[in-house]
């Protein structure tokens, strides 16, 4: 195999294909939204509660790996419906598990949410307590 030279134009066209790829994920994506709903409510949570950088890596991370997720399911679903446009129970299988490592995925930085957030939120609401 010929290995090939460095190409700073053959770099900028996959950011180009990569930048394309993000476009279809959220165009074509309505999950993708919801999740970037609930990560930018967990940011916003985050610089309300003021939490530590270890807390801010966990946050970003686990919101990147469902956007992830997410956006490998869109892959699996594009490449089954074209190479299985007719019903087939291994298709149907295949977009079913990808859906549930998006759920995984999602169940995940819930959690992680909790126990990062949980503390805040019962300090906050114990501050607002009159008694």
């Amino acid at each position: 195999m010929k290995q090939e030279n460095f190409s700073i134009i053959k770099r900028l066209k996959s950011f180009n294909h990569a930048g394309r790829g993000l476009w279809i994920f959220l165009k074509t994506t309505h999950n993708a939204w919801l999740h970037i709903l609930f990560f930018a409510l967990a940011i916003s949570l985050g610089i309300f509660f003021d939490i530590t950088h270890v807390e801010w890596l966990v946050l970003v991370f686990v919101g990147g790996f469902v956007l992830v997720a997410e956006a490998f399911n869109t892959a699996i679903e594009i490449d089954i419906n074209l190479t299985s446009p007719d019903h087939h129970p291994y298709a149907k299988d295949t977009k079913d598990v990808a859906a549930g490592a998006v759920l995984i995925s999602a169940i995940t930085a819930l959690v992680i949410g909790v126990i990062i957030f949980g503390n805040y939120i019962l300090a906050f609401f114990d501050k607002l307590s009159v008694f």
